[in-house]
């Protein structure tokens, strides 16, 4: 029988206890529209999603039509903000899934069951490796099309750029941010590597992170969040995350950025799971990303004085029992 656990994520400070509240602010993405097929759309042949409408700033901030859309769309949002009250703040989430990696490949190499009850236990099959996974040459790629999309909106469309920048701290998603971002015009400021900006977390050895000092070797710019631990202590072998708890984790991840992260505009380099838990927690309507795909997020969060309603979280469970044969060429 599953257990559940109930959990109540509720922050106390000198006014009594309060929790965060996210909505999705929709009508400005195609991405926010039930009818947008996520199978399809590309993001950067549709401007990333914006929907082309008039704003009702545009008459005192581009009387004479001059601005680009991106440019009445930021001016739109510096004035949702400053009119909120204090409880109130309004951010744009450019939220990154990671390019093709090895983990990608020999998960659809081998199918789901195969990969869940045996193969994910593994650092790999004699010929590629995969844990903390690398980014294929077809991931690369991607990464590199991100990037030249970027380019092309700045200098043309004038888009609001990141202020700050988030990174899982799996290989494949810091070198994603590399190559997404390497070159550009962009706001001073190094990506910061915070621990919970992760997919779901246990058995699989392509969940399992690199070593603090691997990760400072390989990417000596980017900044760890304080008390980053030597090696992975969220990981275990015996059990994988639930998505209920992957859920509240990333609740808090997105409580403690709403909390002390002044930008507007914030890019999130991750994982699908790790996206489709803040799509949630923001409630966004559910939207797969392939692999390098980008989707941005205007969220409204507001600060409610009351303790936070109590959620239900499942306990973490065992790896599959295997049904079929998953080596059936090597017991063959």
């Amino acid at each position: 029988m599953t257990m559940i656990m109930t959990m109540t994520i509720t922050v106390a400070d000198a006014q009594g206890p309060s929790y965060i509240n996210y909505t999705t602010i929709t009508g400005y993405f195609f991405q926010d529209d039930p009818t947008t097929d996520p199978s399809t759309f590309d993001y950067a042949a549709e401007n990333f999603g914006l929907i082309s409408r008039a704003y009702k700033t545009d008459p005192e901030f581009d009387p004479q039509h001059e601005k680009t859309h991106w440019q009445r769309f930021e001016y739109q949002i510096s004035r949702l903000n400053s009119q909120s009250g204090p409880h109130v703040q309004y951010k744009v989430l450019y939220m990154g899934r990671h390019g093709e990696s090895y983990e990608n490949v020999a998960s659809a190499f081998y199918g789901t069951p195969a990969w869940d009850c045996y193969w994910s236990k593994l650092y790999g099959n004699g010929t590629i490796s995969w844990f903390d996974a690398v980014l294929t040459e077809n991931g690369i790629q991607q990464a590199l099309k991100a990037n030249r999309f970027w380019s092309q909106q700045i200098a043309t469309q004038k888009i609001p750029t990141p202020e700050s920048y988030y990174t899982s701290p799996f290989d494949r998603c810091m070198a994603t941010a590399n190559y997404t971002f390497s070159g550009l015009t962009l706001p001073s400021g190094n990506p910061f590597i915070p621990e919970l900006l992760r997919g779901l977390i246990g058995i699989h050895t392509s969940d399992r992170r690199s070593s603090e000092s691997f990760i400072q070797i390989t990417y000596p710019s980017y900044v760890f969040e304080p008390g980053f631990a030597e090696t992975d202590p969220l990981w275990t072998p015996d059990v994988r995350e639930t998505k209920s708890a992957q859920e509240a984790r990333l609740k808090l991840l997105l409580d403690d950025l709403f909390t002390h992260d002044r930008g507007t505009f914030i890019s999130l380099t991750s994982h699908s799971g790790a996206i489709g838990a803040i799509l949630q927690a923001v409630r966004h309507r559910p939207f797969d990303l392939g692999t390098g795909a980008v989707i941005p997020v205007l969220v409204r969060a507001e600060t409610i004085q009351e303790s936070a309603p109590s959620t239900s979280i499942v306990p973490p469970t065992p790896a599959p029992t295997c049904t079929v044969n998953p080596t059936p060429s090597l017991t063959a």
